[in-house]
């Protein structure tokens, strides 16, 4: 293999990287591998988490292909996105699509392999993701509710994997996902405003950057306390760990309640950090008490 041939490869490697949003696909597999864990009660088993991670992540990919084909002339309007391989014409819409067959259709398959229902929660969060969230973004802020969902989908299936049905750990799990999927996402759109404004995608709530919308973000992160309690209601966690998580969500409102205060774009980067921070956190205090 000579030197071109490398660097076209490389090239390639690079582009479909970011065609599948390696790092948010990976997040997916991470939370989903996490519920599993949780979920297992110590009875891990090694095939079927690999059969979890490689799958999800082949879903996950599939849907933001799906997203980047459809955002695509939006994409290049957007300094942060038009560099990605459709705007800047380095790939076809048609290799893309094949791409996004594949994933899609291999994933589901080896999500199948784990069990029907995991399979179909895969396939659900794929379609509402690519052809709810996306096309919604031109036409409502209020598309951050299927793009929540969508979202908060894998710590489902990771627990469905272990248990194969739908438990009171699961629904939990995912409520408190959903509720973090708000700041997390707005405290993103605050910052990225300007740029959706000038491709017609609409994010945040009472008509953009405003006290209004930093009320609501600020109420969306203060139900993350509360909901930490659900865990003990359904006997998920013990109350020491539904606490400490109760507390990571009072951190975050902290965060959120400052944004409120001054609305300005580097509180909302301390918002935006601290909850790429508070779900890790969480998920890995959850699986630590299971294990002990």
């Amino acid at each position: 293999m000579n030197k071109n041939d490398k660097s076209f490869l490389l090239a390639k490697y690079r582009d479909y990287a970011q065609l599948i949003k390696m790092r948010l696909s990976l997040l997916v597999v991470f939370s989903a591998s996490m519920s599993y864990l949780w979920a297992t009660h110590r009875n891990v088993k090694p095939q079927t988490i690999f059969l979890l991670s490689i799958g999800g992540f082949l879903v996950t990919g599939a849907a933001n292909v799906i997203n980047q084909i459809l955002e695509r002339t939006s994409d290049k309007l957007m300094k942060r996105t038009r560099l990605r391989p459709l705007p800047d014409e380095r790939m076809h819409v048609r290799e893309a699509m094949i791409i996004s067959l594949i994933c899609g259709f291999a994933g589901l398959y080896i999500l199948l392999k784990i069990n029907l229902l995991c399979a179909i929660l895969g396939c659900t969060a794929m379609i509402i993701y690519g052809f709810i969230y996306t096309p919604l973004k031109k036409k409502t802020w209020l598309t951050i509710v299927p793009g929540a969902i969508a979202g908060s989908l894998p710590v489902v299936i990771g627990s469905v994997a272990a248990k194969g049905g739908i438990s009171a750990e699961a629904v939990t799990l995912f409520l408190i996902q959903f509720i973090w999927q708000f700041p997390h996402t707005w405290s993103i759109a605050w910052l990225q405003n300007d740029e959706y404004n000038k491709s017609g995608i609409q994010m945040l709530p009472s008509g953009g950057k405003c006290k209004g919308t930093a009320f609501i973000i600020m109420i969306s992160t203060f139900l993350m306390v509360p909901a930490a309690f659900l865990l003990s209601m359904y006997e998920s966690a013990g109350i020491h760990v539904c606490w400490m998580v109760a507390l990571a969500g009072l951190i975050l409102s902290v965060f959120s309640y400052a944004h409120y205060k001054k609305q300005s774009d580097k509180t909302a980067v301390r918002l935006m950090l601290s909850s790429i921070a508070y779900l890790p956190v969480i998920l890995i205090i959850l699986v630590i008490e299971k294990m002990l």
